[in-house]
């Protein structure tokens, strides 16, 4: 584990194996309430003020349940954070990652789903409104007939992990850029479930 007091990590000395172990070190601490806060308080703004240096991008559910940088133990300037509910990678969200890749040399994308979604539990239920929402839900449609297709049966957790995987196959396919880091070994993109009431998160097939 990084020492907690590092200035910044850099894309130098930490790879995208690396940044997955750091971010499970951090997420072992805050599961057993030991979690050290790191890379907080005056000083770190004043060392981050002139560039940021994120080590992993994380492309969560907007849920006020799971904050990457709680769960993960993180601080200014560790995590390049994406929240939409549902952990949908639309457009705006590829288009965000590809810029911490391309532009901040960021190594690892972890695609996080959670026990309990409520969006994918409105797609499980059809639940159609006449604003956005119908919009939020088609990304997530493919997951409930592969998790039907699988179990004979649509379980929310399931579902969840099963469009985690499928938003984790998006990102790795996106064209041009994505997909060349990917290709090339450079740039990780992994798929996660965060469990409400322990705080665990499991990297799956990892």
């Amino acid at each position: 584990m990084l020492a907690a007091n590092q200035t910044y990590y850099t894309v130098e000395n930490l790879t995208a194996e690396a940044a997955l172990q750091e971010l499970k070190d951090g997420n072992d601490r805050y599961v057993l309430d030991h979690v050290e806060h790191p890379h907080e308080g005056a000083q770190r703004r004043v060392d981050l003020s002139s560039a940021q240096h994120p080590f992993a991008i994380v492309l969560g559910c907007a849920d006020s349940r799971v904050v990457p940088e709680l769960i993960f133990d993180q601080g200014v300037g560790d995590l390049f954070v994406l929240r939409v509910a549902g952990h949908i990678a639309d457009d705006a969200v590829i288009a965000s990652i590809e810029f911490a890749v391309e532009h901040l040399g960021t190594r690892l994308v972890v695609v996080l789903g959670h026990e309990k979604c409520g969006a994918v539990m409105a797609a499980i239920n059809h639940a159609f409104s006449e604003g956005k929402l119908n919009s939020l839900i088609s990304y997530i449609e493919p997951a409930v007939k592969a998790g039907q297709q699988a179990n004979g049966d649509c379980v929310i957790s399931d579902t969840v992990k099963a469009h985690v995987n499928l938003m984790v196959s998006e990102i790795q396919s996106t064209e041009p850029i994505l997909s060349h880091e990917v290709k090339n070994g450079i740039l990780k993109v992994v798929p996660a479930y965060y469990r409400l009431a322990t705080g665990k998160v499991e990297f799956m097939n990892k």
